[in-house]
């Protein structure tokens, strides 16, 4: 018995996650193709990459691109639209965009002596002096099994950074430090 309960549970260990992913990510195709009122399973998805696609392509146009400008900065002007707008956009600035912000691992370190702790995360502005905080870096820490995190304001004498993929950084973070990261990258540059 105890044997078959074994082979269960590495069973379960194998299929959950395989299913788990599928079933959201069909959840997710399902939700586009309700989005979009298409009724043949993927067809909403394919739709929104292209249509994604294009919109990237007339963006690199001289006359889209002025529309867009003017679009953007009349977004980043209305009150409750600005908050929205604006975080959205940086925070897929910060992963995808040409501003990459999370693309410096580091080891920060709090407390000293005994208490010393350190925290994995990412630095994502090197200059605080339009805050009056000078010599000190933002560091983004992701909590782990989550998006959101904390902005930690620390002197750029505690930041080290890590010679790993931020990708890998991030997964290890978010999984909690149970996912096994890469092969290291040469070391990066100081924070």
């Amino acid at each position: 018995m105890r044997r078959l309960a074994n082979y269960f549970l590495r069973g379960l260990l194998i299929t959950a996650p395989a299913a788990l992913t599928f079933y959201l990510c069909w959840l997710g195709i399902r939700w586009v193709d309700g989005l979009l009122g298409v009724s043949i399973p993927g067809l909403g998805i394919a739709a929104a990459l292209v249509g994604v696609t294009l919109i990237g392509a007339l963006a690199s146009n001289l006359v889209t691109r002025t529309l867009l400008a003017t679009t953007d900065q009349a977004l980043a002007r209305l009150p409750f639209v600005r908050l929205l707008y604006t975080s959205i956009k940086d925070l897929l600035n910060a992963f995808v965009g040409e501003q990459r912000r999370f693309n410096r691992p580091v080891r920060a370190r709090i407390g000293e002596g005994s208490a010393e702790v350190y925290l994995l995360g990412f630095v994502t502005s090197d200059s605080l002096g339009h805050l009056g905080l000078e010599g000190q870096v933002a560091v983004y820490v992701p909590f782990s099994y989550s998006v959101a995190g904390h902005v930690m304001i620390l002197p750029s004498s505690r930041v080290e950074p890590l010679a790993v993929e931020s990708a890998d950084a991030m997964a290890f973070i978010l999984s909690g430090g149970v996912t096994r990261s890469a092969a290291p990258r040469s070391p990066a540059r100081p924070a």
